[in-house]
């Protein structure tokens, strides 16, 4: 009865910050990427759901300007709400993922929004934090950017 032992100077820890490098560590950031990209699409999907369940109508998701994206944007009737969504383990890392700069290209990419539609700049505009935790859960900071 033989039982195969393996040195543990052999085995290669493969995680993050492991300092790999190469190929190894490519196909690693493309993975996490990935990942990323499909919990951030999921996210945008459960703040978009909960939108229309509460009466708002969708314009525009992703939507891509000069001056950076806006995830969701979204007609009440009194006005457009420009939504950013941000997914983390706990409500607390998500709120704390957006910083100033963000926000600064969030405010700017609406300008161009509301230019290209008619009456843009004469209708109510709002900004919204859609924060999503690891089990799904949805929680909106409405006006998180404060007056605009």
């Amino acid at each position: 009865m033989g039982v195969a032992v393996r040195s543990v100077e052999s085995v290669q820890p493969f995680s993050v910050g492991s300092g790999l490098r190469g190929p190894g560590a490519r196909v690693e950031r493309q993975r996490r990427g990935q990942l990323s990209c499909l919990t951030g699409f999921a996210a945008e999907g459960a703040v978009s759901r909960a939108y229309i369940r509460a009466g708002y109508v969708a314009l525009a998701e992703r939507w891509r300007g000069q001056s950076g994206e806006i995830d969701l944007i979204f007609d009440e009737g009194q006005g457009l709400v420009f939504v950013e969504v941000k997914a983390a383990r706990d409500f607390e890392r998500a709120a704390l993922s957006l910083g100033a700069r963000q926000r600064q290209r969030i405010v700017a990419a609406a300008e161009e929004y509301l230019a290209l539609v008619p009456g843009g700049h004469v209708r109510n505009v709002r900004f919204d934090l859609a924060l999503v935790d690891g089990m799904g859960r949805v929680r909106v900071l409405e006006n998180a950017f404060g007056e605009f």
